[in-house]
């Protein structure tokens, strides 16, 4: 029973090491690129900007990019994870750590990094 729960120990902290997991610390545009940079100040991914298109704001755990009439969610590693439609997201003006924000004509709407809306509201 012991040596089964070390094992199970083993193999957890074996997943967990070999998964990174980076803090954004800030999302650039530069030409054709986007990168991708951790707490240290070190480039760790590189995209490219025709597939990620506009980026409208990050926070330490995922950003918000915008191209066409998609808004596209990243997580931390760079990985596309959700799509929304423009026409529903509206403009993104604000991204947070657990939360975006965007208006829509005259509405407010709080999202949360999942892309579900979870506050709507007039100005």
């Amino acid at each position: 029973m012991v040596i089964n729960s070390i094992k199970i120990l083993a193999a957890v902290l074996a997943f967990a090491m070999a998964v990174p997991s980076h803090k954004i610390s800030s999302v650039e545009t530069q030409g054709a690129w986007v990168y991708m940079y951790d707490e240290s100040g070190r480039r760790y991914k590189t995209l490219s900007a025709s597939s990620v298109g506009e980026v409208k704001g990050f926070s330490s755990t995922f950003f918000v990019s915008r191209s066409g009439n998609w808004i596209y969610l990243y997580d931390s590693e760079g990985k596309r994870y959700k799509t929304l439609s423009y026409s529903s997201v509206g403009d993104v003006t604000a991204v947070t750590e657990d939360t975006f924000t965007s208006r829509n004509g005259a509405w407010v709407y709080l999202w949360n990094k999942e892309g579900r809306k979870i506050k709507t509201r007039k100005p």
